[in-house]
């Protein structure tokens, strides 16, 4: 089962590091564009990124009630077991104050099957699991750090959750199934988030930004998370690419349905500012 509660120094860690950069980052970022220019200090800027998160994925998945699917997709294999997937993030600030979303579609469909030889007869159990999900999240901002080459967001909000899970297992012995089970499933749910989101610019031309989010409590999901680091290049003022690493992990289960997984994997994107 994966772990999430090994997660929750994020905050912690994630803030502590984008506040104590800025004093060595001052000097190699002393060319950066002025904060009123990247970020909206004057007036409301907005922000857009379509970006491609390829995450593995890893947990338990269950519908109805019955024996969870052990759902294991590494990172080499994504591209076999993704169906379909889009992702988009952004962003409003007017001075101190800004709004953040972020929306993923994932379909993603995991093929399974183990064979014992049981009085010279092979038993085989196979499973087949279809997962959709819609992730959108909302959340407000709070700048409580903002300096020539660093900023530091507070951020409070919520995720919404939507799955629909498609579950067929089959047991044969050498012959057709001697005893099958196909069930689909749909939850719908939304977590309370909190979290700290940063930018420490290197150069003029080069940033590092990420964020750390914890929700869940016990409201909808017992806990979940979201971590995000990632090194950018500002191609022009108005356009930057970033590329890093992101893991989001959610352990929900309510009336027979489970999904208790974690998700990560490399990730690329285009921001585009005006």
């Amino acid at each position: 089962m994966p772990c999430y509660k090994c997660f929750t120094p994020t905050l912690a860690l994630t803030a502590s590091l984008l506040v104590g950069w800025p004093v060595g980052a001052a000097d190699v970022a002393e060319e950066s564009p002025p904060l009123d220019v990247v970020y909206g200090d004057a007036g409301w800027t907005f922000s857009i990124a379509p970006y491609f998160w390829a995450a593995s994925l890893k947990g338990d998945i269950a519908v109805r009630g019955r024996q969870p699917f052990d759902a294991d997709i590494p990172f080499r294999d994504i591209f076999d077991n993704l169906r379909f997937g889009g992702m988009i993030v952004g962003e409003a600030h007017n001075g101190t104050w800004g709004v953040f979303a972020d929306l993923i579609y994932l379909d993603i469909e995991v093929d399974k099957s183990l064979t014992r030889t049981i009085a010279g007869v092979p038993v085989s159990l196979s499973g087949s699991l279809d997962t959709t999900s819609v992730t959108a999240t909302l959340m407000g901002e709070y700048r409580v750090l903002a300096q020539p080459s660093a900023t530091l967001d507070l951020m409070a909000g919520a995720r919404i959750w939507s799955v629909d899970n498609e579950l067929d297992i089959a047991l044969s012995a050498g012959g057709p199934p001697l005893a099958a089970f196909s069930g689909s499933d749909r939850q719908t749910w939304v977590d309370p988030m909190l979290g700290v989101k940063g930018r420490v610019d290197l150069s003029s031309s080069w940033h590092l930004t990420g964020w750390g989010m914890i929700g869940g409590f016990g409201v909808a999901s017992d806990f979940s998370w979201d971590v995000l680091g990632a090194i950018g290049y500002q191609w022009t003022q108005s356009l930057s690419i970033v590329g890093g690493y992101r893991a989001v992990g959610v352990d929900y289960s309510r009336d027979g349905f489970t999904f208790d997984v974690i998700e990560h994997g490399p990730i690329l994107g285009a921001v585009i500012r005006f």
